[in-house]
């Protein structure tokens, strides 16, 4: 026997602390062995390129091996091994890491990377083993082989070994509670988990277990379009193709190299948790980089590979470490620009991917300065302007009767071109005077959306969710520029301007216009409603509504704001704007129908309960394009519509 003694650490009960709490997960353990086993391998590489090493290395590998009769699983690799006295000086003293004095000792002599900063990476074996040993040789010639044993206790035994071949075996008997490691299922299972992408095979009975080749470390040149597409279907299988994807490689001020893809976007898919894979030298570290990645990319999917990311901290230091900072800079960044790298080498794809990216984005211009001022001048929006473009049509996704997946369904909606702000403003900066008209819901706004265009006034759609903030962003970021919604207020273009025309009835000395409101007011009785008397402009009125309910701009802002504080969905306002349409034949006809109707000894006319309802009705549709009814209003609707229908049929009928 070479030496008996006992490990030297800085705590008396430092195990029962590694098989507890050194990592979260068990059976990292394996993540753990194997990354030193590859670093072994890298090590006898950069001795022999140093010419300190002249013998034959061999191919590489790692070789797992199971016995489930003596409950063993052990991991060997063909690497530098080690002699006695680094076993005592790497293995014995505990917080002391090989790889850093390595790297330090050869650095600039080759540019394969050591796996081992997971610190305390070997001792994990004991988070599943009651017993561990190490049989090794050195690459040092006349070097001596040598076996390490320790049972979990602080003692350890270290004698002479009759091993002959280069490298070293590390063999776990495993607890009871652990014997799961024994299945070749479960260990193939966590190759492919945490090792997939390591450069060395890793071999099970013969079987490679892992890829070995990582695309995010190859150069950008090297790889093809379906190249890129077979690592995304490999990484997320089951899942439509990505639109675009981002290529990180860097070494200075940081180390970082990474594939990053922008998914479609699915209703069912959470964009507050991320979906990026953190790789530490082609080791898996983790599911997610919510620290690293700038939490308005996070529904991008693909990898993160860094050694520069502290990996032994807490999420909160992480958060605050200022190379994660700088490393989340940096991804913004280069997502910025391909962005723009889209934008003007292809802007039909762009567009094509825009309905995707768009939500996200918004979201990054409205917190981050520094990808607003990259990403600003790219955002576009769809337009009623015929621009010539190829458009793209709006998707809906409806999820499927017989499944759960969910299915692209064309939209009824128009296919409608795309503009910039710049652009748009630009267009109309004669005739709209730095005015923008937007919509924010698309079938609930038609009727005001087809008064613009057939006026020729261009609207923008600005319908997700994010847009009621980013309209508030746009506005301090073009103070000079008028934001309104096509249903808070009518432009004086789609008003009749010329009311010298108006009729006026000799006995009472009123328009026209005048008689009708009045006539809206008794029948409706709602003193907090405004009601307006306007003849929309067309060539058709009866194409035109015969009412509009119009909500002001600042009124509606402050009634969506207050809801958003108290976190509650907006009531709609008593105080709102019925503006009755006097140019449409129905509306004349109801002027008439009540003008021209007999008094009757009450002092109504004989046909003031149908002007009434009609009156009641006309508000009613268009108060549709504002609100849903609840189920009184709904009963009222439908029964009020039959009572219409039968005084009109009754008054066809005589």
């Amino acid at each position: 026997m070479l030496e008996q003694g006992t490990i030297s650490i800085h705590t008396e009960n430092i195990f029962p602390i590694i098989k507890k709490s050194l990592y979260s997960d068990h059976q990292i353990f394996l993540r753990e062995l194997v990354s030193n086993a590859v670093d072994a391998i890298q090590k006898l590489n950069m001795v022999s390129r140093a010419g300190e090493f002249a013998g034959d290395i061999g191919e590489p590998e790692i070789q797992l091996a199971i016995d489930k009769d003596k409950k063993t699983l052990s991991i060997s690799d063909n690497g530098i091994g080690m002699t006695a006295e680094e076993v005592k000086k790497y293995i014995n003293q505990v917080a002391f890491s090989s790889a850093e004095e390595f790297i330090h000792k050869y650095e600039g002599k080759s540019d394969q990377p050591i796996i081992g900063h997971f610190g305390l990476g070997f001792y994990s074996s004991f988070m599943v083993a009651q017993n561990v040993e190490i049989d090794t040789l050195s690459y040092k010639e006349g070097a001596q082989a040598v076996h390490w044993t320790c049972d979990g206790s602080p003692a350890f035994t270290l004698e002479e070994s009759p091993r002959t071949t280069r490298g070293t075996t590390i063999t776990l008997t495993l607890q009871g509670e652990e014997e799961e490691f024994l299945e070749d299922a479960r260990i193939k299972n966590l190759v492919k988990t945490y090792c997939d992408f390591m450069p060395v095979p890793i071999k099970l009975d013969g079987e490679v277990l892992n890829r070995q080749k990582a695309p995010w470390r190859e150069s950008a040149n090297n790889l093809s379009e379906e190249d890129y597409l077979e690592f995304y279907r490999y990484l997320y299988p089951f899942q439509e193709e990505p639109l675009l994807w981002v290529h990180l490689n860097t070494d200075y001020p940081f180390i970082i190299n990474g594939i990053l893809y922008f998914p479609k976007m699915r209703p069912d898919v959470d964009v507050t948790k991320g979906q990026i894979k953190l790789f530490c030298n082609q080791v898996f570290v983790s599911d997610n980089c919510e620290e690293i990645v700038p939490q308005f990319l996070m529904p991008m999917r693909g990898v993160i590979d860094s050694t520069d990311i502290p990996l032994n901290v807490s999420r909160s230091a992480l958060q605050g470490d200022r190379t994660v900072r700088k490393i989340g800079d940096y991804i913004a960044k280069k997502v910025g620009d391909r962005l723009k790298e889209l934008y003007r080498d292809n802007r039909e794809q762009y567009i094509s991917a825009w309905k995707d990216l768009s939500t996200f984005v918004k979201f990054g211009v409205l917190n981050d300065e520094k990808f607003k001022k990259q990403i600003q001048d790219i955002i576009v929006f769809r337009t009623t302007a015929n621009l010539g473009q190829k458009a793209e049509t709006p998707a809906v996704e409806v999820q499927s009767s017989e499944s759960d997946v969910w299915q692209d369904v064309a939209s009824n909606s128009s296919s409608l071109p795309y503009t910039t702000l710049k652009e748009y403003l630009e267009r109309n900066k004669e005739r709209n005077e730095n005015r923008v008209f937007y919509s924010t819901d698309e079938a609930t706004q038609a009727t005001y959306i087809g008064l613009h265009k057939n006026q020729g006034l261009e609207v923008l759609f600005m319908d997700s969710f994010i847009d009621t903030h980013f309209i508030n962003f746009l506005e301090r970021e073009y103070p000079d520029v008028k934001f309104t919604r096509v249903d808070s207020d009518l432009d004086n273009t789609l008003l009749e301007q010329d009311k010298t025309g108006e009729i006026v009835d000799p006995t009472t000395n009123k328009t026209k216009s005048e008689v009708i409101k009045e006539l809206f007011e008794k029948s409706l009785n709602k003193p907090k409603l405004n009601i307006r008397t306007e003849a929309l402009k067309s060539d058709d009125p009866q194409g035109t509504p015969p009412a509009m309910v119009l909500l002001p701009e600042i009124m509606r802002r402050l009634r969506e704001m207050n809801a958003m504080m108290q976190q509650q969905n907006a009531d709609f306002p008593e105080e709102h704007i019925l503006l009755v349409n006097t140019a449409h034949p129905l509306i004349q006809n109801l002027a008439n129908l009540n003008q021209g109707s007999i008094i009757q000894e009450d002092g109504q006319t004989s046909t003031n309960p149908l002007v009434n309802m009609i009156c009641q009705h006309v508000y009613d549709l268009a108060l549709m394009s504002q609100k849903g009814f609840d189920a009184e209003g709904m009963k009222s609707f439908v029964e009020r519509s039959n009572n219409v229908l039968t005084k009109l049929t009754e008054q066809a009928s005589k």
